[in-house]
């Protein structure tokens, strides 16, 4: 199943929801989040800095990752960023497939 970063910037409104429930909770409510859509939490940390919130999330496919990020970001409660995380394995995959390619002006 595919991997993503969810990287998760908390507004006024979130910060204060967190600040209510508390992390433990928030927690718990995301890991429901991505089940609701087929998926998996794997992880889970609040950090410091511009970013609050980093959670890595296994989902069935792209449109799942991507509805998970819309719901999220359309409360106004936060902003999400996204990436798409690849395995070792993939990355050898990747390396080996012929790609054609010109650069710019050659």
């Amino acid at each position: 199943m595919p991997k993503y970063l969810f990287a998760a910037s908390l507004t006024q409104s979130g910060l204060q929801g967190v600040l209510k429930e508390g992390g433990t909770s928030r927690r718990e409510a995301l890991k429901k989040t991505a089940e609701s859509v087929g998926g998996t939490l794997e992880a889970f940390y609040f950090a410091f800095g511009g970013t609050d919130v980093y959670l890595i999330v296994d989902v069935p496919d792209a449109a799942a990752a991507a509805a998970l990020s819309m719901t999220t970001t359309a409360t106004g409660a936060v902003r999400v960023n996204t990436t798409v995380l690849i395995t070792p394995e993939e990355m050898d995959e990747a390396r080996t497939r012929g790609v054609e390619y010109r650069p710019p002006g050659a």
